[in-house]
């Protein structure tokens, strides 16, 4: 099995503080700038931060659907990092600083992809799919905070 990522960043017009909060707040902020490929959003646990137990079907194609159980930890000040319970699915949320009042988010997802023919069509077209959802959640995420 070969390694996957996919990788999406963009600046937001609001402090890094105000983002980092507004990406860990499961219960509510999450929830709501989610787009219409993920389904069945539950928090089962916390829902702020580390602790935090998160559940949601994320449909990447109309054929896939990857049902996930999320433990979220943040192993450094500016980092929420999701660890899917049902597969090798880590993504990793990233906040810096980005001059005054901007901030800089980036997503990093990695799984085991599949090996052979499937895992090539799989390196080379999901973390494009990947980027394209992410690319979605963080344009929500801008739109919700720079308010």
């Amino acid at each position: 099995m070969a390694l996957v990522e996919a990788t999406t960043e963009r600046i937001v017009e609001a402090e890094p503080e105000r983002v980092y909060d507004a990406l860990a707040d499961y219960a509510g902020t999450r929830g709501r700038v989610l787009p219409e490929q993920f389904s069945e959003y539950e928090v089962r646990e916390g829902g702020h931060g580390a602790g935090t137990l998160v559940h949601w079907k994320l449909q990447a194609t109309s054929k896939r659907i990857r049902d996930c159980l999320f433990d979220v930890t943040e192993p450094t000040p500016g980092r929420l990092v999701e660890t899917d319970r049902n597969s090798s699915l880590v993504t990793t949320w990233t906040v810096t600083p980005a001059g005054t009042g901007r901030s800089k988010v980036v997503t990093t997802t990695t799984w085991q992809g599949a090996t052979g023919v499937g895992g090539f069509f799989e390196r080379t077209f999901a973390p494009k799919g990947l980027n394209r959802i992410h690319d979605a959640v963080l344009a929500s995420l801008a739109a919700e905070v720079e308010k």
